[in-house]
């Protein structure tokens, strides 16, 4: 995927968050419902329009410029147009679309962000999608829509992605089976790299240690896991922690809050931030 500006220390700069959506001229706002009952995936591709992925309900996963974002279902996520992306979900997830013909402030015109999906913002989106309105009326609609979108904080829901073909072999496969304990000194031989160089690399790449890149991207996939339902000791076990308490320290160090905490905030409505303490 092609990169976008990059900091010295290998990250995109954050967009403040906080910052709106809010623009004058909103052209068109279009939503659609997708209902996987198999394991689904959209390779690479870019709209001509901004995209808004909300309203998961499962695993929901999207690799943009900046990494690997797990979408939780308490935020969505904002693809630029023309931004290259490519999403995955699990069998039975579904998830919101919404394609959105607007002029955006530059520094959302070209980063893919995390915003909050107010329950307002999320009614008169299936409302637009399912009901006719006259033109004014939905043209009024679209605005409110963008206007209550807000960004903020993407960490917690997002993955650095290693670029080197390497350590991508090891990334994906850590993520399509999290709960494998290959350990990094077994790594080195599969990619015939020194351990030495291996750390090294993985840590200038994602500004991780390999232990810690596997710890965030077993949290990233456990979100989804809770989210679609599945009690805490089969997603402990799922993403490699045999012992439920362990899976629920290191959950709480990486998100600032327990499994459990999650799983009631989604059942309340909450559509807060998620925390995200590291």
């Amino acid at each position: 995927m092609t990169r976008q500006a990059i900091s010295q220390s290998g990250h995109t700069p954050p967009v403040e968050a906080g910052s709106s959506l809010s623009t004058p001229h909103v052209r068109g706002v279009h939503t659609g419902y997708f209902e996987c009952a198999t394991l689904a995936t959209w390779t690479e591709h870019v709209h001509e329009t901004h995209e808004l992925l909300w309203g998961a309900r499962g695993v929901l996963t999207v690799e943009a410029d900046d990494g690997f974002f797990a979408v939780p279902s308490t935020l969505g996520l904002w693809i630029p147009a023309g931004v290259a992306h490519a999403v995955k979900s699990t069998q039975g997830t579904g998830f919101y679309c919404s394609h959105i013909d607007a002029q955006v402030a530059p520094a959302l015109a070209h980063r893919t962000v995390a915003v909050t999906v107010p329950a307002a913002a999320q009614e008169l989106l299936r409302h637009m999608s399912t009901f006719d309105m006259d033109d004014s009326i939905r043209r009024r609609s679209e605005h409110v829509v963008v206007g209550l979108l807000e960004v903020v904080d993407s960490r917690p829901m997002l993955l650095p992605m290693p670029t080197d073909p390497r350590l991508e072999l090891m990334a994906r496969a850590l993520l399509d089976d999290p709960a494998l304990d290959r350990s990094l000194e077994e790594w080195s031989v599969v990619v015939a790299v020194s351990v030495r160089n291996l750390s090294r690399l993985f840590h200038k790449e994602t500004g991780m240690t390999f232990a810690q890149w596997r710890i965030h991207a077993r949290v990233r996939v456990a979100l989804g896991l809770l989210a679609a339902g599945y009690p805490v000791s089969s997603v402990s076990r799922r993403v490699g922690y045999n012992n439920p308490s362990a899976f629920v320290q290191v959950f709480r160090k990486v998100m600032g809050h327990t499994p459990g905490w999650y799983v009631a905030s989604l059942k309340a409505g909450n559509h807060q931030p998620l925390a995200g303490s590291e």
